[in-house]
């Protein structure tokens, strides 16, 4: 398996065979280049990467999880991670365009304060973004205005220009993963059924050794990032993760406090509570009632 670093921009370049025209952001257009595709490669990243495959003949992973990737596809990648592409067929010449920029073209940009407010780049995430024609369209329209910022001679204009239109294609992207989340609703309704599934079995089986029930702990075993896990959750239930969280755990302690024969402080500890106390203030929050009161009125 073949092994890439790509830590500057210069390497990223060198490996495609394209000449460097800024020293931290290049565009990549896989079609006009003639780089030897390996069957199997392990990319590193020390840069931000988005990548738009318009075509179909390779697999992408994060150790032994797949990557939701087709054709008309958009992955992003964030420094720091590293992902398994296979070629499923050396005969398909890739049809695929990449914009990579280093971390520290956004220093002191209002972008590069908050880039973490995109979290499609997060290593957590396998949700590849699927695009519409129309989709594809606007996403290379604004690539070609990097492209054509990145042949003009770099001036005191360069680095705005090019960040400002970074952060446009970001944006779009958010609107597009706003719609996925609408079109994908039989994908969408089946990770609120993992998730349901999930959760109950935690509280039943589990809060008790781990503690109570997280949302990242449940995005994490639905291989997706915790933002978009929560705005998936969201768009499909109307209430936040952490509600539906609270729900069942309200659920499951009333259940509980209807067997007689278990304490309160048993039942706090039972539903991954540190301390019965603050079992007791969460119940009345949303109940309106403490425990024992509502043991009483049943």
């Amino acid at each position: 398996m073949q092994e890439i670093r790509f830590d500057s921009i210069q390497q990223v370049n060198d490996y495609y065979g394209i000449t460097t025209l800024h020293p931290l952001v290049t565009v990549v257009h896989l079609e006009r280049t003639n780089y030897a595709t390996a069957a199997k490669s392990l990319i590193h990243y020390g840069l931000y990467a988005i990548w738009l495959k318009e075509t179909k003949g390779c697999n992408l992973s994060y150790g032994r999880t797949p990557y939701d990737f087709d054709e008309q596809t958009v992955t992003s990648f964030e420094p720091g991670q590293t992902v398994t592409v296979e070629v499923t067929d050396q005969s398909i010449r890739p049809k695929c365009v990449g914009l990579l920029f280093h971390p520290d073209f956004l220093h002191r940009t209002n972008l590069g304060r908050n880039i973490q407010r995109y979290e499609f780049f997060s290593y957590s995430s396998t949700e590849a973004l699927h695009l519409s024609e129309a989709e594809v369209v606007v996403f290379k329209q604004v690539l070609d205005m990097i492209d054509t910022e990145l042949e003009h001679p770099i001036d005191s204009h360069t680095r705005e220009l090019i960040v400002s239109n970074i952060e446009l294609l970001l944006n779009y992207c958010l609107r597009f993963y706003d719609r996925q989340f609408i079109t994908r609703e039989e994908i969408n309704h089946s990770v609120v059924k993992q998730f349901d599934h999930l959760l109950r079995s935690y509280i039943k089986d589990e809060a008790q050794a781990k503690g109570l029930p997280t949302v990242n702990y449940f995005a994490d075993k639905c291989c997706l990032s915790t933002g978009y896990f929560g705005q998936l959750v969201k768009t499909e239930t109307g209430r936040t993760a952490k509600d539906f969280i609270n729900d069942r755990l309200i659920a499951a302690a009333k259940e509980q406090l209807n067997d007689e024969s278990l304490s309160i402080n048993q039942i706090a500890e039972r539903l991954g509570f540190e301390y019965p106390q603050h079992f007791v203030r969460f119940f009345k929050l949303r109940t309106g009632m403490t425990p024992r009161e509502y043991r009483k009125a049943g």
